[in-house]
Formats: C-alpha cells, sequence, structure tokens
C-alpha cells in the first residue's frame, strides 16, 4: 500500500498547523520546538485542541462481513477556536515533568518490593525462582497454548537474558566465586519491573497475601494486577510516551471501597479507573509504607495545581481522572 503523505520541512508543517486554525505567536520559536520535539510527538499534545465530528455509525469491515460500527466522536483536521501552539509546548513539558515524578516513585516501590519478594522466596528456598514447586499451577505447570511453554518458563528465558547482560560487579563476583545459579537475593537485583511483577503474579496465593498485607491489600491476587499497572505506568514513562490523557490499557483490580475508602470515586466510574490519576494514587499508597517521609506526594500535587490553564479548551484534571475536588482526594 502506498503511503499517502508526503514529507515536509519545519516550515510547511508550521504554515499546515495555521492553515487548520492553530495560532503561533512567534514562528521562530514554534520552529525551535518542531525541529527538537518533532511534530509527530506534538500532535499527541495538539489533539485534544482539534474540532470534533458529531457521533456518527461508520461501516467497517470484519473479515467479508460489514459491520456496523458507532463512533462518538471523529477528530477533525481543524483545530478549536483559540487554540495555540504555545497550549500544546506548555501540556508537553507538564506531561515531561509528571512522567519524571511518576519514575521517582516507582524507582523506590521497585527495589522495595523486589527486596520483599527476594526475602518471602528465599525463606522457602535460595533458589526458589527455579522451583516450579513454589508456584502456582497456572504459572509454572500449565503450558501457554500459544508458546507451548508455561509462564514460568518464558519468565526464566527472561531472567537468564538479564543475568547473562548484566554488567554488574557483583553478578561477576558471584559467578566467579559461586557459579550459577545465583542465590535469589542476588539474582532479584538484574530484575526490572517487569520481572518482577510477572513472578509475582506466579506465587502462591498465601505468599502474595502475606506481601499485599503489609500494603493494606488483604487480597494478593488484587495487588498483583497493581503490580503490573505499576509496570505499565513505567514502561510509559521510560518510553517518554504521552501520559496526562492516556488511556490505560493494562487496568488494576480494585478492593472494595470499604477496604480503602480513598478508591471510592473510582470503583463506580469506567473514565476514572481509565486515567492516570488513579495509578497515582496507588503510587502514592504504596509509596507511603516504602517510604512514609516522603515528600513525594507533596511534589506531585503542586505539580498538577500547575496544569497549564486550557479551560478556553474545556481541558483540565478531568482528563487525568481526577475527581472535581482532586486536591481533597489526593490527600487521603
Amino acid at each position: 500500500m502506498k503511503y499517502p503523505k508526503s514529507w515536509k520541512n519545519h516550515s510547511d508543517q508550521l504554515d499546515l498547523l495555521m492553515e487548520r486554525g492553530l495560532i503561533v505567536t512567534d514562528r521562530v520559536r514554534a520552529l525551535d520546538y518542531l525541529e527538537r520535539i518533532g511534530y509527530y510527538r506534538l500532535s499527541g499534545y495538539w489533539f485534544a485542541f482539534r474540532e470534533r465530528s458529531q457521533p456518527a455509525c461508520l461501516l467497517e469491515k470484519y473479515g467479508h462481513k460489514p459491520k456496523k460500527v458507532r463512533v462518538d466522536r471523529i477528530a477533525l483536521d481543524n483545530f478549536l477556536p483559540h487554540s495555540t501552539f504555545q497550549n500544546a509546548v506548555d501540556l508537553y513539558v507538564f506531561d515531561k515533568q509528571l512522567r519524571l515524578l511518576v519514575l521517582d516513585a516507582l524507582e523506590r516501590i521497585e527495589i522495595a518490593l523486589r527486596a520483599e519478594v527476594a526475602h518471602k522466596l528465599g525463606e522457602l528456598d535460595p533458589f526458589a525462582y527455579l522451583k516450579p514447586e513454589l508456584f502456582y499451577k497456572g504459572f509454572s505447570v500449565e503450558l501457554n497454548k500459544k508458546t507451548g511453554v508455561t509462564e514460568h518458563h518464558e519468565w526464566l528465558s527472561k531472567h537468564a537474558r538479564l543475568i547473562g547482560r548484566s554488567k554488574e560487579e557483583f553478578i561477576r563476583h558471584n559467578r566467579y566465586k559461586y557459579g550459577l545459579p545465583l542465590p535469589i537475593w542476588v539474582a532479584s537485583e538484574v530484575w526490572d519491573f517487569g520481572a518482577l511483577s510477572t513472578l509475582f503474579s506466579g506465587m502462591h496465593e498465601a505468599d502474595q497475601d502475606a506481601i499485599a498485607t503489609r500494603y493494606g491489600v488483604s487480597n494478593g491476587r488484587v495487588f498483583a494486577t497493581w503490580l503490573r499497572s505499576l509496570n505499565y505506568l513505567r514502561n510509559v514513562c521510560a518510553h517518554h510516551s504521552r501520559l496526562w490523557n492516556r488511556n490505560i490499557v493494562d487496568q488494576p483490580q480494585l478492593p472494595s471501597a470499604e477496604d480503602l475508602e480513598w478508591l471510592a470515586p473510582f470503583v463506580s466510574n469506567e473514565h476514572k479507573r481509565a486515567r492516570c490519576f488513579l495509578l497515582l494514587k496507588i503510587a502514592k499508597h504504596v509509596l507511603a509504607v516504602v517510604n512514609p517521609r516522603s515528600s513525594w506526594p507533596q511534589r506531585v500535587q503542586e505539580h498538577l495545581m500547575a496544569f497549564p490553564d486550557l479551560s478556553h479548551l474545556g481541558l483540565n484534571l478531568e482528563s487525568m481522572g481526577a475527581p472535581v475536588n482532586w486536591v481533597e482526594s489526593w490527600q487521603k
């Protein structure tokens, strides 16, 4: 299939945006942003400024049969009145700083939970991560119909790659002095958040519960989905992707609001469960155990209060899934 769009230089890109109604007050500065950040990355931020169509039904082909698909609102090429290039840049900078704050919290959470999982499993066996019997059968015995191997086998393959490519001196020392395999309290130091969350999801329920309870979550299976969602959040931030109004694909399960009162605004609201404010709250909740004296909650609150003034475009923190009374909700 021939790609229909032609290459455009930065000046032509800016002219196209202006033709579509985006206000540019400083052409030189706008061109500088296009050169340094890129049209496509910035387009994720001015996408929210584009006009929308009325709800409609479209015919799309699924196999050989056309099927009606309802589309609520389609983004049009033209921008809403009073949309400016600087609005998009301000939103981009806000989002960048938000991602850096999130990574700060997730680093502490990842390190703390790696230590907890390694300590819990290490009590059972120094090489527990190699022992299928120490994990539930759906993880360690049942074969994936697509791959033909267990999830545990796939995890071990990833673990071996992490060990193999590690340049850490402590890995070299342990391999030279004691050989392989490495005990779990050493091996866990090379796990990334994905390896951590996957192994936790495969643990026996009693072992999951023992760790989750420390974080105020009685159900370890629910806590496993929290870790998976935080790993998703970490990947979004680490790859410099747009976060502020992103639809969260890997959503966490939620315990009852009776167990955790602050969950009440999210339990029955699909939009709020699909936005990042919920994951910020989960990170805050976990961090309160990991590092109760951390200034992170206050720093995040201050940053959210500095959200760009985009009220003329109908945009605010509700696009992130924040409740109307978000400050009160954040402090719970």
